[in-house]
């Protein structure tokens, strides 16, 4: 083999980069012709071929070179220079890979899904579990990359072994923030696996009502209704409670509460409220009702019940059920309205 390639390096290496970058684009067309023609999931994922070809590309002939470089009897000063630089590219190459095949799977898993519906608990089920999986797993790939690349250089090493050596305060301290990582990373699995919160969740935390935007495995992004976006640790959703309105269903109750006069026709105004909930569309038709639940010194308390698909529309449905309740008794019983009433002395109740 050496024989082979004695006194030919400046033909061997550029020939073993040919041969490596027709191994890839063979390769790149048997995934197009062959492989994918078997997954379904996987060839619904648009531009598959196009996320995988630049890092495929960038290994493969770099990696024929490395297979072939003892033969090219480079001079030892050369060899220590340049294998570990191609060490490093075939590193970062098969990082970037295995991020890339990471959004992949998850591509593939979600085609089968739909977030945009309004029934759509599975999605989002789905949806929390996969990206919080894919995270972890760039995570892995990250630090072991890192890790890999410092290991290719004996002095970085030597040093990196001999500062944690002598340095505790150094290693107490890193050790710390290492525990907290990793509780942040376990926290984010155990979102995923028991699944308490999931992407587009509708939660009240901190006092503020918002859907879950992101996930990540040290925070989470919660989009408040005015637009502005609450980022809460990711432990939090394990340590402390908050509200779920889509914890198993997106349906959900509303209320609304008006205050009238002892005279409100009660029977009357129950009829008008299930006329309301009939002509509207926000309402889902499952729950309609109106009580009286308090009665005070001056005033009656009514509380309207209805149901709704969603947060959104309930809360939708909950104002034009008010609004409408109101120019009701307004134009109709005006009387019924809460008012004060102030008797003279030796005058008679009026009834």
């Amino acid at each position: 083999m050496n024989d082979i390639f004695s006194g030919s390096a400046w033909l061997t290496a550029p020939a073993a980069l040919v041969l490596g970058l027709a191994a890839a684009l063979v390769l790149l067309y048997i995934l197009k012709k062959r492989f994918l023609r078997q997954f379904e999931a996987l060839a619904a994922v648009p531009g598959l071929l196009k996320k995988i070809r630049g890092p495929v590309l960038a290994f493969l002939p770099v990696f024929f070179l490395r297979l072939i470089l003892p033969a090219l009897r480079l001079p030892p000063e050369a060899t220590a220079t340049v294998e570990p630089l191609i060490n490093i590219w075939l590193i970062l190459a098969l990082a970037v890979l295995a991020i890339r095949l990471a959004g992949l799977a998850r591509e593939a898993v979600m085609s089968r899904y739909r977030l945009d519906e309004k029934d759509n608990l599975k999605a989002r089920a789905v949806y929390t579990q996969i990206r919080v999986i894919e995270r972890i797993v760039i995570f892995i790939v990250v630090v072991i990359a890192v890790a890999a690349i410092l290991m290719s250089f004996d002095r970085v090493r030597q040093l990196g072994v001999s500062i944690l050596a002598s340095a505790g305060i150094a290693g107490l301290v890193i050790g710390l923030a290492a525990q907290k990582t990793i509780g942040s990373v376990l926290a984010g699995l155990q979102i995923a696996i028991t699944q308490p919160i999931r992407i587009d969740d509708v939660l009240i935390v901190e006092g503020e009502w918002g859907k879950v935007e992101e996930i990540t495995l040290t925070y989470v992004v919660v989009a408040i209704w005015d637009q502005r976006r609450l980022v809460v640790p990711v432990t939090y959703f394990l340590e402390r409670p908050f509200q779920n309105w889509t914890r198993r269903t997106s349906e959900l109750l509303g209320t609304v509460f008006i205050h009238t006069d002892y005279t409100v026709p009660v029977e009357e105004l129950r009829r008008e409220v299930t006329r309301i909930l009939e002509g509207s569309e926000l309402w889902d038709g499952r729950v309609a009702g109106l009580v009286v639940t308090e009665a005070r010194e001056r005033t009656v308390e009514l509380r309207a019940l209805m149901s709704a698909a969603d947060s959104g529309s309930a809360w939708d449905l909950r104002c034009l059920v008010r609004e409408k309740l109101l120019d009701y008794l307004r134009k109709n019983h005006p009387a019924s309205l809460p008012r004060i009433r102030i008797e003279s002395p030796g005058e008679k109740p009026r009834p």
